[in-house]
């Protein structure tokens, strides 16, 4: 009788646990934030802007001389009546900078948005009050020679006829070429083309200038269309140049124009720089 020792069962080898993978670290190493406003980059984005204005010497030459041409234009409209040109004139020299500062910033921006150099200059450490301070800073030296050419000219060479300090008359012409600017800023982020920027001026600065108390004074404007007026900044700027047309003194209501017209620009510039986006990969 044979005896069969038994074979032990095989049991069967026990899993590995299985080890977690290591991981690649991969370091990730993000801009350093920029702050928000650095003069150098302001400036050195205005000298950008600037240089690319001198090489089209045709948009230079129209933006100087079209308020010029404009109020010569304007005084032998008005040739046999001098008190009219006196009038509309003053106002006007407020008007034309901000209508022409409106329509070449609101295009240029345009110009940059699709072409995507904002794009790419807002890739680089470069704040947005950095951009639009520094698009505002160029327009604004443009808008200074401008409306100092058109001053000038009204002053001394077409005899418009101002009570108070022509340099009055400059610094309203000025602020409202600013506004020009911000405005034109702003509405650059709601248009997709150039045409489209035009059409903003209808809605824009038409009724603007239909309200504005050019062609009849605000009080005597229907009550709701006296009411629109009110909170309009281009009524507060020929309202400014108003005060220095008729006081030999800088009033109380010039300094709340000024500041108005001056808070409004701010303002819009400040809503300009909400609407520009960093491109996220």
């Amino acid at each position: 009788m044979s005896t069969r020792t038994p074979q032990p069962t095989p049991q069967p080898a026990p899993n590995p646990t299985p080890q977690p993978s290591p991981r690649v670290r991969t370091q990730h190493h993000p801009h350093p934030a920029a702050p928000p406003l650095s003069p150098a980059r302001t400036l050195a984005t205005a000298a950008r802007v600037l240089r690319q204005l001198t090489h089209d010497p045709r948009t230079v030459a129209l933006l100087l001389l079209i308020p010029v041409v404009m109020i010569t234009l304007l005084r032998y409209v008005f040739d046999g009546s001098p008190r009219t040109f006196d009038a509309i004139g003053a106002s006007l020299l407020g008007i034309f900078p901000l209508i022409t500062m409106f329509l070449v910033t609101s295009i240029a921006t345009l110009r940059e948005r699709t072409s995507g150099t904002l794009e790419r200059l807002l890739a680089m450490p470069l704040g947005k009050g950095d951009l639009i301070g520094g698009y505002a800073l160029a327009f604004g030296a443009v808008a200074i020679v401008q409306s100092l050419l058109a001053t000038a000219l009204s002053v001394w060479a077409l005899g418009l006829d101002v009570t108070g300090s022509p340099w009055l008359l400059l610094l309203v012409a000025l602020l409202d070429a600013l506004l020009g600017t911000a405005l034109g800023l702003f509405v650059s982020a709601f248009a997709a083309s150039e045409f489209q920027a035009v059409q903003f001026m209808p809605a824009v600065i038409f009724p603007q200038l239909l309200l504005c108390g050019l062609f009849i004074a605000r009080d005597r404007m229907a009550p709701a269309l006296e009411a629109v007026s009110n909170v309009l900044p281009m009524s507060y700027a020929v309202d400014g140049m108003n005060e220095v047309l008729h006081h030999t003194d800088v009033t109380g209501d010039f300094i709340r124009d000024v500041l108005i017209v001056a808070g409004c620009a701010l303002l819009v510039l400040t809503l300009g720089a909400a609407t520009l986006r960093r491109r996220t990969a």
